[in-house]
């Protein structure tokens, strides 16, 4: 992998590039793959699967383009200077708590600025590792800006912070860019919402071992819950 920051970074991104590039030796060993798949320019959404090790900045650190993450609001009203700083360190401001639908329009009003936004479908942490059932917030946010999503995957960071003062051998991570899955559909059809979110998820599996695809092991099993949700009659 390269060794300079993405072209497009800001200028606190590419400083902490730098400081990560120093002390990354001390935690892990990095095996990156699949950055050509990640498009250069224009727009994008990272599907990435979420464990329990420090999977932003790794994935921050190995991506060809600066990653965005979604922010607190709140945290950009304290401080001119300090909105300034956690914008320029990879963050964007949505308003939690007024419900998911906002959140999602600014992520694809950013999105559609060119942006590279990284998103987490499964939710929440996986403690096992292995692939939940994905939530369908980045096939809406692909749908409303028209954008491709690329599956990214990282595997075995769960022991960079939890092994790190045990002097044991640092870890082999390895972070893997899929091919991008080309938005389609109506952000209004909840099938289609779903066979987006699914088609994103499988490649998020395919990049994984087999051990780790959880829910998504089985493809076919899938396309059939999948069916199954949407081809059962209404209650009255």
């Amino acid at each position: 992998m390269s060794l300079i920051p993405p072209r497009d970074a800001t200028w606190l991104w590419r400083f902490l590039y730098v400081i990560a590039t120093l002390i990354r030796i001390l935690f892990l060993r990095l095996r990156v793959e699949g950055q050509e798949n990640v498009p250069r320019t224009g727009g994008c959404i990272y599907a990435i699967n979420h464990t329990m090790g420090p999977d932003y900045v790794i994935v921050g650190y190995a991506s060809p383009r600066q990653v965005y993450y979604m922010a607190k609001s709140e945290v950009f009203a304290l401080h001119p200077w300090l909105a300034a700083l956690v914008k320029a360190a990879g963050a964007f401001p949505v308003q939690r708590g007024k419900g998911d639908i906002q959140a999602i329009e600014q992520a694809a009003d950013f999105v559609r600025t060119g942006k590279v936004v990284g998103m987490f479908p499964e939710g929440t942490r996986s403690r096992s590792g292995q692939l939940q059932r994905g939530k369908t917030g980045a096939a809406r946010i692909a749908m409303m800006a028209q954008a491709p999503i690329v599956p990214v995957v990282v595997i075995n960071s769960e022991p960079v912070l939890r092994d790190f003062l045990k002097f044991k051998r640092r870890p082999l991570v390895t972070v893997r860019f899929g091919k991008p899955v080309m938005a389609y559909g109506s952000v209004d059809n909840p099938e289609q919402v779903r066979q987006l979110t699914t088609e994103l998820m499988l490649g998020m599996a395919d990049l994984l071992p087999p051990e780790r695809r959880g829910y998504y092991a089985d493809a076919e099993a899938v396309h059939r819950e999948d069916n199954a949700e949407f081809d059962a009659p209404l209650s009255r």
